[in-house]
C-alpha cells in the first residue's frame, strides 16, 4: 500500500436483464430468465479484474442467483441485490450517462431506446 494512500476495491453494478441475457428476444416472464449472452463470461472474467462486481436486478433475487450459478458466472459476483449500493459504476442497458447538460439530458431520454429495440 502507498503511504497516506487506502486502497479500495471498485464496486460495479451490472443489470441483469438486457446485459447478461437474451432479454428482448422473448416475452417477459418473471418466472423465467432467458439464456445467457454470448460473450458474458468472458466479459465477466474481464470484469473481475478490475473489481468486485454486485447484480443489481429488481427480479427475484433467489432464481437469478439460481441462474447465475445455472451459468457458471456466480464466481465472478460479490453479491446479488435490489439495492442501489454505492458503485463506481453502473452497467445497464436502460441507462443515459449525465453529462453535466439538462438540456442534452431532456433530449437523450426523449429519444431513448434500448440497443435491442433500435
Amino acid at each position: 500500500m502507498v503511504k497516506g494512500k487506502y486502497m479500495f476495491k471498485k464496486k460495479f453494478l451490472l443489470d441483469l436483464d438486457g446485459v447478461l441475457n437474451l432479454y428482448g428476444k422473448e416475452k417477459f416472464d418473471e418466472n423465467f430468465i432467458p439464456g445467457i449472452k454470448e460473450g458474458a463470461k468472458e466479459f465477466l472474467e474481464e470484469l473481475s479484474k478490475e473489481g468486485e462486481i454486485y447484480l443489481f436486478t429488481t427480479r427475484n433475487l433467489k432464481l437469478s442467483t439460481k441462474w447465475l450459478i445455472e451459468n457458471d458466472i456466480d464466481k465472478y459476483f460479490k453479491d446479488v441485490t435490489n439495492v442501489k449500493i454505492p458503485a463506481y459504476l453502473q452497467i445497464d442497458d436502460r441507462a443515459i450517462c449525465f453529462n453535466g447538460d439538462f438540456n442534452k439530458t431532456i433530449y437523450d431520454i426523449k429519444n431513448f431506446k434500448v440497443y435491442w429495440k433500435k
